[in-house]
Order: C-alpha cells, then structure tokens, then sequence
C-alpha cells in the first residue's frame, strides 16, 4: 500500500516538476498590442506555458443593511502566481509525501522485520494506523492543490506565509502536521523491532546495514519530527487566529520560525538519504560478490550522520545570524562530510577487485556513486561563508540538492526496487528495458541539474517565474533534460507493470544473496518465515565457502578456501 501511495506522489510531484520546467522554456516577454477598437497601444505579457486565469467564486458579505448576503468574487491568478504555487507543490508533494516515506515506509516496512528474521514488525496495528494517517494527510495535501494551491515554497517562511489571504496555506499546514505522526509511529515501530525482534544468533554486528541506516532514520524520525509539528500548528493557529508568533507586524518573530523548522528539516535531509545509504550498502555486496569494507565503520558512521544532522540546522540561516555563529555552524556543516565520506570510501573499496555483475540494481549503483559525489562536492561552497555569499539563493542550490536528494535517495530507491522485486512480486524483470530507463534516467537528470550549477554561479536567483535571455540555452537545456528523465521513469514504470503482467517466475534467490530476507518465499509467505530462521553467518560472509540461502550447491561460485587461508585472499569467480 505504501509502495502505491509513494510512487503516485512521485508521479504527481514529477508532473508538476515539468510543468516548472516547461515555463521555464522562455523568459517573459513584453509585446504591444493596439487595440482595434480605440487604436490605443498597450503592453502586454507574452503566453507562456502557465497563462493569467480569472476565477469567480462566490461568497458571504455584508450589505448595507447589516444582512449577510452572497455575492461574487473574482480573483485573477497571473501566470506568476500559478508558478510559484505548481513550484511550491512540487517540493511539499516530493519532499513530504515522497522522498521521506518512500524508502522507510514503502521498503523499510517490507524488508526489515524479513532481514532480520521476525515474523512481522513490533506493532502491526500501529503500523496499519501510521499508513491511514499517511493517507489522511496526502488527501488534504491533494485537497489544498484542488482548492487553489499555496504559493510560499515548501518551506512556508513567514510573514509571508501568515500574511498570504488566498489559498490553503492553513490546510497545508495541518497537513504537514499530521503527515509527521505517520512518521514518528513509524520510527518508534522500528526502533523497537531492531532492538526486540532479531532472529536467535543475529547481533547488532550480524545486521545488515540496511538495517542500520533505518535504525538511525528512526532515531531522527522520532525526535525532531515533534519539532516540525509543533511548527507547523502554530502556524495554522497564527493563520486561524490573527495571534501574532511569526509575523513581525503582529509582534511576531519570522527568525524563530526558520529556527524550528530547519531545526527538523536538516535533520529530514538524512531521513531522506540515510535509508538510500542502506540500500547501496546491500545492493553493492550482491553484485559485487564481496564482503562490505568497513563494516563497522559504516554502520557507525550512519549513527554518527544521526547524531550531527541535529547541530547543523542553522548553515540555512548564515544571513539571519552573528559572524561567530556563523562560522560554528559553517565548521560543524563540514564535519558531517566525514562519516559520508567513509560510506563512499567503504562502496568504492568494495568494489575494488570484485566479481561484478553489471545488471540493473548494479548499475544504478554506479550511477549513485557519481551523482551522489557530485552532490557532495558541490556541497562545501555553500558551507563556507566566503562562497555562500555569492551562491546563496540560487540555482546552484537546486542543483546542489537535487543531486544530494534525486541523484542520492531516489537513484537508490529506483536502484532498490530493481533489487528486491523478484522478493516483492515474485517475478522477473526485462534487463535490457531496465538498463535502457537506468540509462536515460542517468543522461536525462545530468542534463537538467548539472546545467543548473552553472546558471546559479552566474547569479541566477531560485524560484523566479522570470529570466534575462543570457540564461535561456541553459534553460532550455535543463528542460529538455527533464523530459528525458521522465521518459527513462516510464520505461521503468513500463517494465514493471510488463513483470507483473507476465513476468517470468523468479526463483527465491535469484542474486546470490547472503541477507536473511532470501531464505524465504518469493513473494514471501505471511509471518514472513516457516520456522524461526536461525543467524548462522554475517549478512556479507561472500569470502567464505556459504551456500547462499534457497539455491542449490554449485549454482553460485564459492571462493576457494586452501588449507591455512584465512579467507582474506579468497578468489572469486566472475559471473
């Protein structure tokens, strides 16, 4: 249910990214036109892809009688008022309704009480409530896009969004608001699961590190997921209310309320990403037939993310605060970089000399490690103060988080659908299909966001409806990339819907895998397993002669293992 849910999200999400994008094909134009009837010239706004829309409604007022009386409305909505709402969605739809759940809750739910052998997670029924509560929240969000939309970037900042009297701004809000106890019911379920659930033999250093990353997904979950909603309610209470807590006109303090929220949304950043991290730690070992490097080291570092992700928040905010906050916070930014560098370290040290098969899971591996770099590397300049000052605000922050949110989470999420979808359906896939979409999904999504850093180094401002002409090629370019991109989704959608239709029967373990989620059925039966599985090995025991759960002897080469070796020179066959 959740896997539906997420991935209608990131259609629509993905609609309204082109409808941005295609509005963005060419800047406004002013022409004159006569009129014919008077002969009188006026200027007037060229068309472009979203045109000035009047709407009537009616509504209740006052006559001079005192009486309430209906009467009729107009309200025009000029083509920048339509972006800036379609841009706003766009970001509350793929960051709340989409990137967050979609590797926690639509993966997470399935796969982790099956990793680490239990029958299902801690608290079913709480589980079922957290999905309803999901839905409540996403149909309110729907409600507020049918009603008119918002127009104040996903982030809501004040006064802007305590000052704004059209649109569902307020529905939004509480929206956002109960979407965050989908989320805390669902950290406190995992968190319990990991700490209660384990199979008899399986320590906290025998799981996998899927496992781990959601364990500290959960933790950031559950505690500034609170924050967030405290945030967001008073919000709606200042909009409902006219009491003055944001809004400087009312004696508010629009300051406090980026604090709250990006005290919550940095964190976010990792419960975003840190499950992503997860799934290439287990897609790499399969294909790569190779034990993980580090593992410790990796699996700390996502505790370590956890745990840093909460001093971080205020690097948002470096034009709103002091030089010597400033530069706390620009230090602490770059000491995040560490324990993610050495989860990329570990991915690429894995790789090295190992039996490799280039599949679909594999290849988006690939093309995480190098748009997830790029996203990384482009991620200092706005840490230090010298270079935010002049990228601050601007396109190459789009571009920045984009390749950290898009080239990160959701390349993993696609890369991790195509790994366990034989689990999941119990079917095979189209390879060749599936490597064309991991193909233009990868040219098409370079070609929209990495255009994107060079126009925000020549000072093009995020979120304008408008441009100077110097920047149209680039424009131009990033559109038509996106176009590719979304072609390279469907032939994904394409391949999928084909798999289940008539797909070829997958056998229960068609990698090779050593995780304790292919010791079972595919699909998995209810309650997961027939019998208590036992832990008898490590999750990535590759150098070791192990049959891989649920296949015959032979069907998977074992390394050799000479009298004497230890198994750290182990050779390995290719395949």
């Amino acid at each position: 249910m959740y896997l539906c849910a997420v991935l209608f999200a990131f259609f629509l999400g993905g609609v309204l990214a082109l409808g941005v994008r295609t509005h963005l094909w060419s800047p406004a134009e002013t022409i004159v036109q006569i009129d014919p009837s008077t002969g009188e010239e006026r200027e007037v706004q060229k068309e472009r892809f979203f045109r000035d829309v009047t709407i009537t409604r009616t509504v209740m007022r006052e006559n001079e009688a005192g009486e309430k009386v209906r009467a009729q409305e107009e309200r025009t909505f000029t083509s920048n008022n339509i972006y800036n709402r379609v841009f706003t969605l766009h970001g509350a739809v793929m960051v709340f309704l989409f990137i967050i759940p979609s590797v926690p809750a639509a993966l997470g739910n399935f796969f982790l009480p099956l990793m680490i052998g239990a029958k299902d997670v801690a608290f079913p029924r709480l589980n079922l409530l957290s999905w309803y509560v999901y839905v409540f929240g996403s149909l309110m969000t729907l409600g507020a896009l049918l009603g008119g939309g918002v127009e104040t970037g996903w982030t809501f900042y004040t006064p802007y969004s305590t000052s704004t009297e059209f649109g569902q701004t307020t529905l939004v809000a509480l929206a956002v608001f109960v979407l965050g106890f989908s989320s805390i019911f669902t950290g406190l379920n995992f968190i319990v699961t990991v700490h209660k659930m384990r199979a008899p033999g399986m320590g906290w250093f025998d799981m996998p590190l899927f496992v781990w990353a959601i364990y500290a997904t959960s933790i950031i979950q559950v505690l500034a997921t609170p924050v967030l909603g405290i945030t967001v309610l008073l919000l709606a209470i200042e909009r409902m209310f006219n009491i003055g807590i944001f809004d400087p006109a009312k004696g508010g303090d629009p300051i406090l309320f980026q604090h709250f929220f990006w005290f919550y949304s940095h964190p976010a950043v990792y419960i975003m990403i840190l499950p992503g991290f997860g799934i290439i730690s287990e897609m790499i070992t399969t294909h790569a037939r190779k034990p993980i490097f580090g593992y410790r080291f990796v699996a700390f570092s996502s505790i370590a993310i956890a745990a840093i992700s909460f001093l971080v928040w205020a690097h948002h905010m470096f034009t709103a605060m002091g030089e010597l906050a400033a530069i706390i916070f620009s230090g602490l930014t770059m000491l995040v970089a560490i324990p993610t560098a050495i989860k990329v370290f570990a991915w690429v040290a894995t790789l090295y000399k190992g039996s490799i098969a280039l599949n679909t899971p594999m290849l988006y591996v690939l093309s995480f490690l190098f748009l997830f770099t790029i996203g990384g590397l482009t991620g200092p300049p706005l840490a230090v103060l010298s270079t935010d000052l002049h990228l601050h605000d601007t396109y190459f922050v789009v571009a920045h988080f984009h390749y950290v949110m898009m080239g990160g989470t959701v390349i993993a999420f696609i890369g991790g659908l195509h790994h366990w979808w034989p689990k999941m359906f119990g079917r095979m896939y189209n390879e060749t299909f599936a490597k064309l979409g991991c193909l233009l999904v990868f040219v098409g999504f370079n070609l929209t966001f990495f255009t994107q850093f060079f126009l925000g180094s020549n000072g093009m401002p995020r979120r304008y409806a408008t441009y100077v002409e110097e920047f149209q090629t680039l424009h131009q370019l990033s559109t038509i990339g996106s176009y590719i991109l979304a072609i390279g989704l469907f032939v994904h959608l394409g391949v999928f819907v084909m798999s289940l239709l008539n797909g070829k029967k997958a056998v229960e373990n068609p990698w090779g895998s050593l995780t304790m989620e292919w010791d079972t059925e595919s699909p998995p039966i209810e309650h997961n397993f027939l019998h208590e599985p036992v832990a008898t090995h490590g999750p990535y025991d590759y150098d070791q002669p192990i049959v891989p759960p649920r296949t015959k002897p032979g069907e998977w080469p074992l390394p050799d293992m000479p009298e004497g070796d230890d198994g750290a020179n182990t050779k390995r066959g290719m395949f």
